[in-house]
């Protein structure tokens, strides 16, 4: 039946029937069992903050700073067989060892009732405190920007490319809204960095947007007017020319995402701007997210639009802050400047939307991830720098069936190694997709087995 007999088909794997219990199929749509969650806001700092400066506080970073570590109590942190975690992708001056302390650039306080220790420069995320799970043993093994994408797919880039978290969660659920797309992109992205479905397929890269009502996504709109009758005639074309290729290529990956694009494109046209429409939004929710603020506002855009999207059923909203170059956030120079501004720029915006999904009710069924490829070294790099730093960093998470006001798992009195409860970056995905009711292994796709580490293990402390 050429592609109406494909498209009955997928139709109907993914209601769950003509399922042959002897092959593989592909995912159905459907939850593998009951999830806690239906959202994820991914939001991902590029360059690496500072975690000794933000969600894990060292005071012994200034009672010895200025002394090697060599020359502290802590000399055992560069023992060789600690560090031979890294894969060097690309060797420059940057990822190297940094061996004379910093002292801490901010103070910190605990805040509220759980007491999680959070730095000064997130006054406004300290007030959520209570509804964090802090995850403190976060590793990785690229110390160049390739972990951007390593954060993001579990594999060093060496290994090559391969699936994004967000391009499994598309791949493994059903749609909530067939008018927006169900895994978005806001802010910048690098361009190894860039694509999301690898093997998987161009359909499950992410959608990239502008927050612009006018102008939300490329080729969004016609150069001139034109009148819905006649874009309709266009648009019936485009789908023959499509069906009648589809006859001859019935298996052709490309035209199947380019098809499927344009239609969600045609309803996209529609959709979209509405949702980036704020005008609805009153003047104080505007400010809970700070868009009255000028050092705020674009990043607080961004957040609300989240929120707007996690409303009307989007499925994964991944959010880069800090894109271009590098990334922001690589404070080689400059740290307290450079990380005050930054977190001024993002605390207000996060603190907003993790009190608005929350009295809004959907933060018990939206997960927010805040993430960044790794941490800071606990030595100076130049005068006033942190380098890159692999070996022990933070990431927290909140919503989704998670627990609240927790904090997960330590580094060492000087936030080298991660010491206690140990995380590679996979077990995040493994603990959004368990949220979500994935079981990642029965994603799989014949012919690209995956390894046990690009699988994870859900940080069940932290579960609810």
């Amino acid at each position: 039946m050429g592609f109406t007999g494909l498209a009955l088909g997928a139709m109907l794997h993914r209601d769950g029937y003509a399922l042959d219990a002897e092959a593989w199929t592909p995912p159905t749509g459907v939850p593998h069992f009951a999830p806690r969650a239906k959202s994820v806001i991914w939001l991902f700092m590029n360059g690496g903050v500072s975690h000794v400066e933000s969600f894990d506080p060292k005071p012994m970073l200034t009672k010895y700073a200025g002394k090697t570590i060599a020359e502290t109590p802590f000399a055992g942190a560069q023992d060789p067989k600690k560090l031979a975690i890294e894969r060097l992708v690309v060797p420059d001056a940057n990822g190297n060892q940094r061996n004379t302390l910093y002292p801490l650039q901010v103070g910190y306080k605990q805040h509220g009732q759980s007491g999680i220790e959070i730095s000064d420069w997130f006054p406004r995320l300290a007030r959520n405190a209570d509804k964090l799970a802090v995850v403190r043993s976060m590793w990785t093994t690229d110390s160049n920007h390739g972990a951007q994408t390593q954060f993001h797919s579990g594999r060093n880039m060496l290994d090559g490319e391969f699936p994004t978290l967000g391009a499994w969660v598309h791949y493994g659920l059903g749609s909530l809204n067939d008018n927006l797309p169900q895994f978005i992109s806001l802010g910048t992205r690098e361009y190894w960095n860039l694509r999301d479905g690898h093997y998987l397929g161009p359909a499950h890269d992410a959608v990239p947007l502008r927050i612009d009502p006018e102008n939300p996504l490329d080729f969004g709109k016609s150069e001139r007017p034109i009148a819905p009758e006649a874009q309709h005639v266009g648009v019936d074309l485009i789908r023959r020319l499509n069906e009648l290729r589809g006859i001859e290529y019935p298996k052709d990956p490309a035209l199947a995402a380019r098809l499927a694009s344009y239609e969600l494109a045609f309803r996209m046209q529609r959709s979209v701007p509405e949702v980036l429409d704020f005008s609805r939004e009153s003047a104080a929710t505007q400010a809970l997210y700070g868009i009255d603020q000028s050092h705020s506002r674009d990043f607080g855009t961004q957040l609300l639009a989240a929120r707007r999207f996690v409303e009307r059923g989007v499925r994964f909203i991944q959010i880069q802050h800090g894109g271009g170059g590098a990334g922001a956030w690589d404070a080689h120079g400059g740290l307290k400047a450079n990380h005050s501004g930054l977190a001024r720029a993002v605390d207000q915006p996060i603190g907003g939307l993790l009190e608005d999904l929350d009295q809004r009710g959907l933060l018990d069924e939206t997960l927010v991830i805040f993430a960044t490829e790794f941490g800071r070294t606990p030595g100076s790099q130049g005068a006033d720098g942190r380098d890159h730093h692999i070996f022990g960093f933070s990431v927290w998470m909140a919503g989704g069936g998670l627990k609240r006001g927790v904090v997960h798992g330590a580094t060492d009195e000087i936030g080298f190694h991660a010491v206690e409860d140990r995380h590679y970056v996979t077990d995040i995905h493994a603990t959004i997709l368990r949220q979500l009711g994935l079981d990642s292994r029965r994603l799989e796709v014949p012919g690209r087995k995956r390894l046990e580490l690009d699988h994870g293990k859900p940080i069940t402390e932290i579960i609810a």
